[in-house]
């Protein structure tokens, strides 16, 4: 099993999926920090796009985060390859979940949430511990270190069938107030909001510090 030394960069942050109409978004912090006290990186990526209708977040240990995306996108490109399309949302969910669960005794230190349109537009999000526990859902998921404020929340604040705007302005106030009630997470946001017509990346500015 890895251990966690004074050296290792974790990824300390807020970040969450929510469903609306025909679309879906995901969201993020931007903090990077060092045993969590330090911060080291005020933009850091954890979002990555797996195709135009199909996101990936992470968090956790930095190194194992990129392996994992590293190893998702080349079993990604192998399917595209061999079916000659693009891994449907619940089709990579259960990738990722096989990929974290084959590595149960020593496992990857990452939280994965994953966000997606199906081939009817259809969303579909849901998260995973370490070991590839999933937790599908058709409203939102929340993950990080700051959780327990995130729930309290989101479900104070959202609503089903929001449209693409609404969606982004429920998802980076959840993202703004959860933030601001835990001191290791901040330093802005991202929010991607996916339609079936496109992506839509935007920066949320939050506490600096």
């Amino acid at each position: 099993m890895r251990l966690l030394n004074a050296l290792t960069l974790i990824i300390l942050l807020t970040y969450k999926a929510m469903c609306g109409h025909e679309c879906v978004a995901i969201a993020s912090d931007n903090r990077l920090g060092i045993n969590q006290q330090q911060t080291t990186a005020i933009d850091f990526q954890k979002i990555f796009q797996i195709h135009p209708r199909l996101f990936l977040a992470m968090s956790g240990l930095a190194s194992d985060m990129h392996t994992l995306k590293a190893t998702f996108e080349f079993k990604h490109k192998l399917y595209e390859l061999r079916e000659n399309r693009v891994m449907e949302p619940k089709t990579f969910a259960s990738v990722v979940s096989t990929t974290l669960y084959e590595k149960r005794f020593g496992p990857y230190y990452v939280e994965p949430v994953i966000a997606g349109l199906d081939k009817a537009s259809k969303p579909y999000i849901t998260g995973m511990d370490l070991i590839g526990a999933a937790a599908p859902t058709e409203n939102f998921v929340v993950a990080g270190n700051n959780s327990e404020s995130l729930f309290g929340v989101c479900e104070s604040m959202y609503k089903e069938n929001l449209e693409p705007e609404e969606l982004f302005e429920v998802i980076s106030q959840c993202l703004l107030s959860g933030s601001g009630r835990d001191c290791l997470s901040g330093w802005g946001g991202t929010v991607y909001v996916i339609t079936k017509d496109g992506v839509e990346v935007k920066s949320v500015k939050g506490r600096m510090d």
